[in-house]
């Protein structure tokens, strides 16, 4: 039985796969393309997350693609939004019906005299193994994997008689209504989770090992609705899009290179919105600015659920679980009907898919990335992987861009295999991340 091939085969239906194929067929006519996604449906991060208040950590006009206008209102959007967003661009470019539910990769090898890939996956719904070949890959499946978030083991924590839920699993039902919550982590899910959860619970604690660097931004950018109404909405999204692409840069770097001023900066605007109704301590942190990466407060709505009390912010270690809740180092005890492990995400490259290349087993957490696009060694296939200071599209849109511009290279220079190499001595290696800030 001859299996099915294609030109290129794109792994994920998430911001990034929808993203690649629709970069694909603008600048790659002709290419059988199909997407293939595990889940059920599309979006990847905005279907999988469910948590109350899920919305966008990056402004709309950055986190939106180069070629859709994001013609919402809101700065930073929620995440059903987020989603419907990016099943409207699927729609749009005919995306929608390349895309494979329900299809888990399992493996990928490559067969270099044929210059093949073969994919291997299991339809979910039968349970049946399939296989299909491609030319070259553009693996879109993210940074961290779908099976669980990451959930430390505290101590005691089967003893506690409530529920502690991850927000990556977020029970449909979950009731909290007029329950004591205690949210563990600083990040932005837990900034996000605060204060929607505040608007039922009885009382919500941000319990954080260290603080995090929090800015308040606006619901609506007042002056997108004014562009609007004197240019086309693609040439206002241009507009704002490249504003603000200049204000994350010269934040960024600013705060960089005077990261004393820019510290003080941050802390005053916590201040003036949290006045006295919470040490100002918890909103410290000890890192500079943009070492880690900044959690942008949507209108202020954490701070306002501390000034009225509906949330508190805790910086404290936790000593054990109990019964009723969490005892910590410092003595103190947080009594919980509900405990929330905002605690991240469980690493994944590649979205463990096992890859092999010629027969031999293919590490690709041991190899030198080339532009961040790339691996060493690795033929036919490019990665898309986000700016980690700036909105992920940006850097995911010039990956597709530049991949489509490898397809297309290969194609009028008669190239079957493109394989990056390191062949300079001098080239060093540094951190993956290294490489993947936007300078």
């Amino acid at each position: 039985m001859t299996k099915e091939h294609l030109d290129v085969v794109v792994i994920g239906a998430g911001l990034s796969g929808i993203g690649a194929a629709c970069h694909l067929s603008k600048n790659c006519q002709g290419k059988t393309v199909a997407i293939l996604e595990g889940q059920d449906a599309l979006g990847g991060t905005w279907d999988l997350f469910k948590y109350p208040g899920i919305r966008s950590d990056s402004d709309m006009f950055t986190l939106g693609y180069s070629f859709k206008p994001w013609s919402g209102s809101k700065f930073l959007a929620d995440g059903p939004d987020v989603k419907e967003y990016i099943a409207e661009t699927a729609r749009e470019h005919g995306i929608d019906q390349k895309i494979r539910y329900g299809v888990q990769v399992e493996s990928v090898h490559w067969d270099t005299p044929s210059a093949t890939w073969t994919i291997t996956y299991v339809n979910k719904a039968s349970g049946e193994t399939q296989e299909l070949t491609c030319n070259f890959i553009f693996s879109c499946t993210g940074y961290y994997s779908y099976k669980g978030g990451y959930q430390p083991d505290f101590p005691g924590r089967d003893k506690f008689n409530g529920e502690l839920v991850h927000p990556q699993k977020w029970p449909e039902n979950l009731d909290y209504a007029n329950k004591k919550v205690v949210v563990i982590g600083s990040g932005a899910t837990a900034v996000s989770l605060v204060p929607e959860l505040a608007k039922k619970a009885a009382q919500v604690t941000m319990l954080q090992r260290s603080p995090t660097y929090l800015a308040s931004v606006p619901d609506e950018d007042k002056s997108v609705k004014l562009l609007r109404k004197v240019l086309p909405n693609k040439w206002a999204y241009r507009v704002t899009r490249t504003q603000k692409v200049a204000a994350q840069y010269s934040i960024f770097h600013l705060s960089r290179k005077f990261p004393k001023q820019a510290k003080n900066l941050l802390i005053r605007g916590v201040k003036k919105q949290v006045g006295n109704s919470s040490d100002l301590a918890n909103f410290k942190p000890k890192y500079n600015p943009w070492e880690e990466r900044l959690c942008a407060v949507k209108a202020g709505d954490l701070f306002k659920a501390v000034r009225e009390e509906k949330a508190q912010v805790v910086t404290d270690t936790i000593e054990k679980i109990t019964e009723n809740g969490i005892q910590l180092n410092s003595g103190e005890f947080l009594e919980a009907d509900i405990i929330v492990s905002a605690t991240g995400l469980n690493l994944e490259f590649f979205g463990g898919i096992n890859i092999t290349v010629d027969g031999k087993a293919y590490d690709p957490t041991q190899r030198m990335s080339y532009k961040s696009v790339m691996l060493e060694q690795l033929p036919n296939i490019g990665f898309i992987f986000g700016y980690t200071n700036a909105s992920w599209t940006l850097k995911s849109d010039l990956t597709s861009e530049y991949l489509c511009r490898v397809i297309n290279h290969m194609d009028n220079t008669g190239t079957r295999q493109c394989t990056p190499a390191k062949n300079d001595p001098s080239v060093a290696k540094e951190d993956f991340l290294t490489f993947n800030q936007a300078t």
